[in-house]
């Protein structure tokens, strides 16, 4: 059997499972292979199974493989054993992996194998090694396809977070992380713990009404809510949540958005953000918005297709001459950093931000 992660996923959450046989889940999305371990993982336990992990760093991993499926557990029932590697199994191996699938389908065998495997081309699909699997256990594709499907996915987080966007919300949330999963992910992670009072208020409102009396006598009874965040809620937490990278600096820069560079400099001033890196952030973009108006190709510079609009507004934003300046600017702030001239470095470093923002506060000298 065959199903894309956005197929199988929902399932695995909400619905008993039997674990046992064979599962491959193929692709280059590191953070789907975890989710699907951690919707795996429950029904293991619930069957008392015990999880093991084996790494293939050979073809010869196999037979670990299939010792540990034929060895028995004096406390568990079986074992869920977690593979990792791209090492394909030989015909040998392959025969002892329908052997244990079939059995598997006939409850002869109840171990439970899940195979994590690099992103698999048609070709290799139609390869002896893969036929154990579609024909007798359960293949996932963990690849997404179009923005849709990471969406979807990226909603069911917030769910299981207790978290709603509206759909304005959802776009702002994409283009703030890049349209990157892991970074969303994250954001949203952030999220659930910024509006965690909320969400313990209303379930702690909805737990003392599931047990009363509703106006006619009758008894009511109420489920979790999840925190409903439209895009100024979302505006305001992103801001509010003190988590700034030189990342959200330099976008701030790119931008022109002089108010939130100023925010964002401070707040990684108050954090100890290492100096260093802020002035590597800061002469890193200073760097590319001079070799642009020189001429160079953005993709030659290794600029992200993304973020190439920016780079070409800020540098619609300076003059030749004004770029000519920088290198002793990023100097002036290095020699901050080490202590050499007496003017606080971050003081430097916000010049030197503003400065690419189109905010020139000081002459350069």
């Amino acid at each position: 059997m065959q199903d894309t992660f956005i197929q199988a996923y929902p399932k695995l959450l909400h619905t008993e499972v039997a674990v046992a046989g064979l599962w491959l889940a193929h692709g280059d999305e590191p953070l789907l292979h975890q989710w699907l371990i951690d919707a795996l993982r429950p029904h293991w336990r619930a069957q008392n199974y015990a999880i093991k992990r084996v790494e293939l760093v050979s073809v010869k991993s196999w037979q670990e493989v299939l010792s540990e499926l034929s060895s028995l557990s004096l406390f568990d029932d079986a074992s869920a054993l977690i593979v990792t590697g791209n090492h394909k199994p030989d015909k040998a191996v392959i025969v002892e992996l329908e052997r244990f699938a079939q059995e598997a389908q006939t409850e002869a065998n109840g171990h439970s194998l899940l195979w994590l495997t690099s992103k698999q081309d048609r070709r290799a699909q139609s390869s002896k090694w893969f036929s154990p699997f579609t024909q007798y256990g359960h293949v996932i594709d963990c690849n997404l396809y179009d923005e849709r499907q990471r969406q979807q996915l990226l909603q069911i987080q917030a769910q299981q977070f207790g978290l709603k966007l509206s759909q304005e919300a959802w776009q702002l949330l994409m283009s703030h992380t890049e349209h990157h999963i892991i970074s969303a992910y994250q954001t949203l992670w952030r999220l659930s713990y910024l509006f965690a009072p909320e969400l313990a208020a209303n379930n702690k409102s909805l737990a003392a009404n599931s047990n009363g009396q509703g106006n006619d006598g009758s008894t009511t009874k109420t489920t979790s809510t999840n925190v409903a965040l439209d895009i100024s809620d979302l505006q305001a937490a992103l801001v509010s949540d003190a988590q700034f990278s030189v990342f959200d600096l330099s976008d701030a820069m790119l931008a022109g958005n002089s108010t939130q560079v100023a925010k964002i400099i401070f707040q990684l001033q108050a954090t100890d953000e290492p100096t260093t890196l802020v002035l590597w952030a800061i002469s890193k973009d200073m760097r590319q918005i001079m070799a642009l108006m020189d001429g160079q190709d953005p993709q030659t510079l290794g600029i992200w297709r993304s973020k190439q609009g920016l780079y070409q507004q800020a540098c619609r934003r300076q003059s030749k001459a004004q770029t000519l300046q920088w290198p002793a600017l990023i100097y002036r702030c290095d020699q901050a950093i080490k202590g050499i001239v007496r003017q606080p470095a971050w003081e430097l470093l916000l010049q030197a931000a503003l400065e690419l923002a189109g905010q020139r506060l000081f002459p350069i000298k």
